[in-house]
C-alpha cells in the first residue's frame, strides 16, 4: 500500500462501514474461542492499529507491521499498551514467542509466499491456541480494488482450506463473510470495471459513503456476527477461517 492509502486508512477505519462491521464479526468469533484470561495475542499485519482496542479486550496484544508509516500511525491506537514491532512474513519476523491467538485480518492476500507464511504462523501458536484469518474471496471478483490494495490473489474456499491443512492446521471450518451486501458489491465491481475502462483510478469500494448509508451498511455487515461461528454462510465477499494446530503425528 502507498503512503496516501495508510493515511486514509488511519483517518477512516474507525467510522467506515467495512472496518466497523468486520470488527463486530471478529469480536464475536473471538469471544466464542474461550481464550485463557491472560491470553497472549498476536496481530500480524496490524496496519494502522484499527483493531487494537477490540483485540485488547481479550488479552495482551503484540502487533507486527511491515510498513513504517503504518506503525507510526498505529501508535495513536496503542495507548502505550501495545508493542508494535517491525517484521514481515514469512522470514522477516522478530523474536516473538508463542501465542494463544494469532490474527491475520486481510493480510495473507498481500503475501507472496502464503503457504510458507502459514507454516511460520503454525510455529508461533501455543498449545491449544487458535488462528483467525480473513481473506478476500473468489478469484473471479478480481478488480480495481484488488490492484489498488496490492493484493496478490483472492481465494477460493477449497484453496484456502487446502493451504491451511498443508501448513499443519486441523481441517478448518471456513465460512464466507459479507454475504448480505454481496449483491451491492457485485454492482460496485461492475461499476469499477466500467470506470476503469473510462480512465477512473479510484475503486468505489474505497469511497466514503454518506452518513446514513454508511451506518446502514455497517449494521447490515455487522449483523453477520450472529451467524458466523454458528453456521456457514454460503457466499460472500470474504472468507473467515478459525483453525487450530493439528496434533503431531505418532
Amino acid at each position: 500500500m502507498e503512503h496516501d492509502a495508510y493515511v486514509e486508512m488511519a483517518a477512516t477505519e474507525q467510522a467506515h462501514w467495512w472496518f466497523r462491521g468486520r470488527r463486530q464479526i471478529l469480536a464475536a468469533v473471538i469471544a466464542r474461542l474461550q481464550l485463557p484470561k491472560a491470553a497472549r495475542i498476536l496481530e500480524l499485519g496490524s496496519g494502522t492499529g484499527g483493531n487494537f482496542q477490540m483485540l485488547q479486550r481479550f488479552g495482551q496484544l503484540t502487533a507486527v507491521e511491515t510498513n513504517a508509516l503504518a506503525r507510526a500511525l498505529s501508535l495513536r491506537n496503542a495507548w502505550g499498551m501495545v508493542e508494535v514491532k517491525a517484521g514481515f512474513l514469512p522470514d522477516g519476523l522478530p523474536e516473538l514467542g508463542k501465542f494463544d491467538l494469532i490474527c491475520l485480518f486481510d493480510v495473507l492476500e498481500h503475501v507472496e509466499q502464503d503457504e510458507a507464511s502459514l507454516r511460520v504462523v503454525r510455529e508461533l501458536l501455543a498449545p491449544g491456541g487458535a488462528v483467525v484469518i480473513t481473506v478476500p474471496a473468489f478469484a473471479k471478483l478480481w478488480g480495481l480494488h484488488d490492484v489498488q490494495m496490492h493484493h496478490k490473489r483472492r481465494y477460493e474456499r477449497a484453496e484456502l482450506a487446502a493451504k491451511l491443512s498443508q501448513a499443519g492446521f486441523l481441517i478448518p471450518e471456513i465460512s464466507y463473510s459479507n454475504m448480505f451486501l454481496f449483491p451491492a458489491a457485485l454492482l460496485m465491481r461492475g461499476a469499477d470495471a466500467l470506470a476503469q475502462r473510462l480512465g477512473r483510478r479510484k475503486a468505489s469500494g474505497t469511497a466514503t459513503l454518506p452518513y446514513l448509508l454508511n451506518e446502514a451498511f455497517a449494521a447490515i455487515f455487522g449483523a453477520e456476527r450472529f451467524f458466523i461461528g454458528r453456521m456457514r454462510l454460503p457466499i460472500g465477499l470474504s472468507l473467515l477461517a478459525v483453525v487450530r494446530a493439528a496434533p503431531p503425528a505418532d
